[in-house]
Order: structure tokens, then C-alpha cells, then sequence
């Protein structure tokens, strides 16, 4: 995978209960999600826009910016305008249905 694949570039949520071992699993907005009290999400964006989409008040969604860049062959770094501590994601699986991903150990 040297370069990301195009499927990655959309909105996902984190579709908490798939998750397996250290893998994070998440799924495009529109998936059927179960019922949950808010969900985390991130957006990759072509031009190297990073949206974080925590659980905000109220379990509403909240939109923290970002940048991201890819830093490997299945690694992208991801950091964030408002100073807060950056990220990088090893992208494990990646296609039209999901987004696996985890954080390696630094």
C-alpha cells in the first residue's frame, strides 16, 4: 500500500463493537450503526484535512481540525491546529465497507 487507498477518504465512525485486539474498526457515516450514546468519528480529506469528530457535551458531536500525512507505507501521521497531542495510525485494513486501524507503539 504505498499509496492510500482511495476508499480512505471519507467520513467514518468508530464502530466500537467490531473492535478486535488492538484494532480500532470504523465504519463510512451512512453504515446502520446500533443504537449509542454518540459516536467518535474522522474524516480524511484528499488535500491533507484531518477532521476529528470526538463526543462532545451532551454526547454531540464535536469537529477538532487537523492535518495528516502519510509517514510510511501504512502509517499516517495525523496532528492537530489547536495544540493538542497528534497521532499516527497504521491503516490495517481499508476498503468501501471499513476502516481498520491501529496505533503502534512509539
Amino acid at each position: 500500500m504505498r499509496e492510500l487507498p482511495a476508499d480512505l477518504f471519507r467520513s467514518w465512525l468508530h464502530s466500537y463493537e467490531e473492535d478486535h485486539d488492538d484494532v480500532m474498526v470504523h465504519r463510512p457515516a451512512d453504515h446502520p450503526f446500533p443504537p449509542a450514546r454518540g459516536r467518535r468519528g474522522m474524516e480524511f480529506v484528499p488535500d491533507g484535512t484531518f477532521l476529528d469528530h470526538p463526543v462532545g457535551r451532551g454526547d454531540a458531536p464535536d469537529t477538532v481540525r487537523g492535518r495528516w500525512r502519510q509517514v510510511g507505507d501504512r502509517r499516517v501521521e495525523v496532528s492537530f491546529e489547536d495544540g493538542r497531542a497528534g497521532r499516527v495510525l497504521e491503516i490495517v485494513r481499508c476498503d468501501a465497507d471499513v476502516l481498520e486501524v491501529r496505533t503502534p507503539a512509539a
